[in-house]
């Protein structure tokens, strides 16, 4: 047994921490899964690498890498925790993080609350210096000043400070020199500076980033370091790795200087697991569809790999509100939140409609049939409403679940709108479904994309319950349910490379005649910071691969498109390809490019990556097979009644069996539900596959040819189905909201959103108007 043989991910989740075990000589993999520790999630994870260390039969000293996902940087974010910060900045420009953007994520509310700066005013220290936008020193930086502010922050006991220059991205001088001072004078004091941190234009964006890295430092470093102590203690000699939120996998000093990398790491990993369950299952591409205890996240997954998007938000005052959090300039996978999680609270709101989320009952206390003081009803309640959960094989038996717990309080919410415990179980279920598959259609159509031409690859401890219904919403013929899909996310950390994105804003117009030289000394510079840190993580040279992107636009608008750039060095004879690859991209968005228009690149994108760990997977839990593969039946819910559903042990399931639903397929991590008239067959490599049937057309909750008066009876008397059809009206408006705003050539349209779109039925009266429109453009319309 070699130091090497075994390799150890684990994901850090708001409800469970799941883990897996690899085992490199016999591709065979162990998955765990404990609760969260809310308080201190590094004493939960402990425990489970013991746990699962010693259910395997070894030691932490035969573990070779160790790779981490964690929540750690977001909950900071969310609830506050990070250091005090103090920010030192041009001066003039002390207020940018209050004053933020013209745009309003809620038009209709008056009261709207934004997400505080976490830096307070008395802290935002200015100092005279002056950049303009080509990078030309308009201001010398006054060094005394520096040094007074950093004595102002130092006295003040502040823990980490933020230097932002304005343009400080064209030209990193000032902030160089500015963080010297800062070093020298309170050398306590960990430091970001925005030339290192996010080299882009956006002034708001990049200060408020800047702040949130310098924020989260002084925590991040405690906790890897605290982890890398206890690891040492208990054994561990081998090399720890944390996941960064763009699918790659960093040092512990990269963790620590760039910690914001890592607001996303967890959800990452998931998406790496569909691009690796996907070609398993011979598809390039498909949807990731990630459910867990908190959250449900959709992502793309195209020709085998996810597209990294620039930007996230963090922190939002209202969780579905896209805008009302901060927003962090940072390389992620692009992926979207799309509704709850199994552990996400059901309630009446005030004008009568049943909501699901976005409060969670997390880990502590749970869901009410967890048994540990939760009240509230949760999905997971209602799943053990309808008779899909086994109350006695939670988590393979390690947990039993309070069946009449659950039932209170489903019924109590139930009672507030005249349901019984069961309606009212299964019109959480439904507004559930219907809430994820309205904001992943959205995200795709942003995209330019079709859901149903795509499979869906379902996943996470409460996803394959739900995986086919929100299929059949999307109109997805097909879902996939890997192996270890309770714990897909960790397992995708083991497909992880070392990697690093880097990017560098330099505004170019691609016209014959460009700085081609400036554009190439800039893609150089970032391929040599890049190997570099690659080197110190000890990825040899010759396995390093790079990629290079621009960030495309018209010129007039102010979105824009990542797109590919051709290797070698970049000059006039790679404008034709450039502009290829950029009309493929937009077309294939919004359908047409203007004839004639100008096109521009605005920053430069680069990404190094080590080589990518190959992972040969067994089924998990296969050492079970061979056991009866029926385990019984259960009455189980599905909105026309009840049906017996034929329960399945997954363990014991093999390749090329066949299940018609209503069935229910367990195993360890999670339940898989197949509606009826879906079909489950089992392929050569242990995936379950969900022939997803389409939905009939009694389940509709009007029909065209209904009238108007039943139509209107029929969805007012049903606080579940006009909660439905609202949202999916919305959602079309939505799609177009975002389709007018991102093609814009009007600052008026894409920057102040100073516009509106409305649904209207045939007389002119309006049916559905997006939420972050004017609503004065309504009277337009009459």
């Amino acid at each position: 047994m070699t130091a090497h043989r075994f390799r150890i991910g684990f994901d850090i989740g708001g409800t469970f921490t799941d883990f897996i075990l690899a085992d490199a000589q016999t591709g065979q993999i162990r998955l765990h899964k404990c609760l969260t520790t809310p308080a201190d999630p590094s004493i939960g994870a402990l425990e489970g690498l013991a746990e699962i260390t010693e259910a395997a039969g070894i030691t932490l000293s035969s573990v070779g890498e160790i790779l981490n996902g964690t929540t750690l940087v977001t909950n900071a974010i969310i609830e506050r925790n990070g250091a005090s910060l103090g920010l030192i900045t041009t001066r003039g420009f002390r207020d940018l993080l209050e004053m933020g953007t013209e745009q309003r994520y809620d038009i209709y509310d008056l009261f709207l609350q934004y997400p505080k700066p976490l830096v307070p005013r008395r802290y935002r220290l200015e100092v005279s210096e002056r950049m303009d936008r080509d990078g030309r020193v308009v201001t010398p930086l006054d060094a005394a000043q520096v040094e007074a502010a950093a004595e102002t922050l130092r006295d003040a006991g502040v823990q980490a400070a933020a230097i932002c220059f304005l343009h400080g991205y064209r030209n990193s001088a000032h902030e160089r020199a500015a963080a010297a001072i800062v070093a020298r004078v309170a050398p306590g004091l960990a430091v970001s500076v925005s030339c290192d941190v996010v080299a882009e234009l956006w002034e708001y964006q990049r200060c408020v980033t800047t702040c949130a890295n310098a924020y989260v430092q002084p925590l991040m470093d405690r906790y890897v370091t605290r982890l890398e102590h206890e690891l040492w203690a208990r054994g561990f000699r081998g090399a720890l790795r944390l996941m960064h939120s763009a699918g790659g996998l960093v040092s512990p000093a990269t963790a620590r200087a760039f910690p914001i990398r890592l607001l996303e790491s967890g959800p990452a990993g998931g998406a790496l697991a569909t691009a690796l369950f996907g070609a398993r299952a011979g598809y390039k591409d498909v949807i990731s569809f990630d459910m867990g205890g908190t959250t449900a996240k959709a992502c793309l997954i195209e020709n085998g790999r996810a597209s990294i998007a620039p930007m996230m938000e963090a922190g939002r005052v209202h969780r579905f509100k896209k805008g009302s959090g901060l927003p962090i300039k940072a390389p992620v996978i692009d992926m979207i939140e799309i509704g709850a999680g199994g552990g996400s609270i059901a309630v009446i709101d005030e004008v009568g409609l049943l909501r699901v989320g976005p409060k969670s009952a997390g880990a502590d206390p749970g869901p009410a049939c967890y048994g540990r003081g939760g009240t509230q009803p949760t999905v997971t309640d209602a799943n053990l409403v309808l008779g899909w959960y086994d109350p006695g094989f939670f988590l393979g038996g390690r947990m039993t679940l309070d069946a009449a717990a659950a039932e209170r309080a489903v019924a109590g919410v139930g009672a507030q709108i005249g349901l019984s415990a069961l309606d009212a179980a299964w019109g959480i279920a439904k507004v559930v479904t219907e809430s994820m598959a309205a904001a992943a259609r959205v995200h795709m159509v942003e995209k330019g994309r079709d859901p149903r031409r795509y499979a869906m690859v379902g996943f996470g401890g409460a996803g394959p319950a739900y995986a086919a219904m929100v299929a059949r919403a999307l109109g997805v013929a097909e879902v996939i349910v890997p192996p270890a899909s309770g714990a897909a996310s960790a397992l995708g950390f083991l497909v992880a490379p070392l990697s690093f994105d880097q990017v560098r804003s330099m505004p170019v117009r691609l016209d014959a005649g460009f700085d081609a030289a400036a554009v190439n000394a800039l893609l150089s510079a970032l391929e040599a910071e890049g190997r570099a840190m690659l080197a110190e993580a000890g990825v040899p040279d010759e396995d390093v691969t790079v990629e290079r992107q621009a960030d495309m636009r018209l010129v007039g608008q102010i979105h824009e498109i990542a797109v590919p750039l051709p290797e070698g060095t970049i000059g006039d004879a790679s404008l034709a390809a450039i502009h290829d690859a950029f009309t493929q991209s937009y077309t294939q968005r919004y359908t047409a490019l203007p004839p004639n228009a100008a096109v521009e690149a605005i920053s430069f994108r680069l990404r190094v990556a080590g080589r990518e760990p190959q992972l040969a997977l067994r089924q998990a839990g296969a050492d079970a097979a061979g056991g009866a593969k029926q385990k019984g039946t259960r009455r189980c819910f599905f909105g026309e009644g009840f049906f017996d559903a034929s329960v399945w042990d997954r363990y014991a399931l093999e390749a090329g069996d066949r299940i018609p639903g209503p069935a229910i397929v367990e195993e360890r991590e999670a339940t898989t539900v197949i509606p009826p008239g879906d079909v489950l067959t089992v392929d050569a490599v242990g995936n379950l596959r969900i022939a997803v049937a389409s939905a009939p057309l009694a389940d509709a909750i009007v029909t065209p040819c209904m009238p108007i008066e039943t139509a209107m009876a029929r969805i007012e008397a049903d606080p579940i189905a006009l909660e439905i059809m609202w949202a999916r009206l919305v959602n079309v408006v939505e799609e177009m909201w975002l389709t007018v705003c991102r093609t814009a050539f009007s600052l008026i349209i894409s920057e102040a959103q100073d516009f509106a779109c409305e649904l209207l039925d045939p007389t002119g009266e309006t049916l559905a108007h997006s939420p972050r429109a004017m609503p004065v453009f309504n009277l337009t319309v009459q």
